[in-house]
């Protein structure tokens, strides 16, 4: 072999060379690219697991907040109904006192009768307040109807309009909740239009 068979030989030997190493460096840079977009797609779906992640711990403490408060309103609630099985027999012994007055002529009996009555009344009364059951007796106040019930208007001179004149039966409230609302006679102003009651 000649020299120059030799360094064309060489030649094409360093062609192939320099272009296999192109072909290399080409197919690093899209092995390359290749795994930065799916370390990229990956860092992604972390960040979208994380946000999930984020809003579950969220849900689940605002489940936990709220089944706190069920649990405690069930706590405080739980009398409504005996408490309303009881204002009867408040409301009869308040009754009680209440025939009694004016009678005081009558005789002993009649007084030591009352002063029991009242007593009774008292402890009854001591004992519900025990439980936070607060009695409403509005005379005077401002009408609320979410504490009253008006059960009928009249003139009062003397009295604020829409202030309460007179209390049929007295209302009931249970840790603020209103387990019975107190049943009032409202005072209208005077000039007040006058409503046709028979319609």
């Amino acid at each position: 072999m000649s020299t120059d068979e030799n360094r064309n030989e060489h030649e094409e030997l360093n062609e192939a060379l320099e272009a296999a190493k192109e072909e290399a460096q080409s197919a690093e840079g899209e092995a390359g690219e290749s795994e930065t977009s799916e370390v990229e797609a990956l860092q992604a779906q972390v960040q979208e697991f994380q946000e999930q992640m984020l809003r579950s711990q969220a849900e689940m403490q605002n489940v936990r907040r709220r089944a706190e408060i069920d649990v405690e309103k069930a706590h405080k609630f739980a009398l409504e109904k005996f408490v309303k099985e009881l204002l009867p027999v408040a409301d009869s012994l308040e009754k009680a006192v209440e025939s009694t007055e004016g009678h005081d002529e009558s005789g002993e009996l009649v007084a030591s009768i009352r002063e029991g009555v009242e007593m009774t009344l008292s402890l009854f009364m001591s004992s519900l307040k025990k439980f936070n059951v607060e009695q409403i007796n509005p005379v005077g106040e401002p009408f609320d109807p979410q504490h009253h019930e008006a059960m009928s208007m009249v003139p009062a001179p003397d009295a604020e309009p829409n202030s309460v004149v007179a209390v049929v039966q007295k209302g009931y409230l249970l840790n603020g909740r209103v387990v019975r609302p107190a049943m009032v006679v409202v005072a209208k102003a005077e000039d007040a239009p006058k409503i046709d009651e028979q319609a």
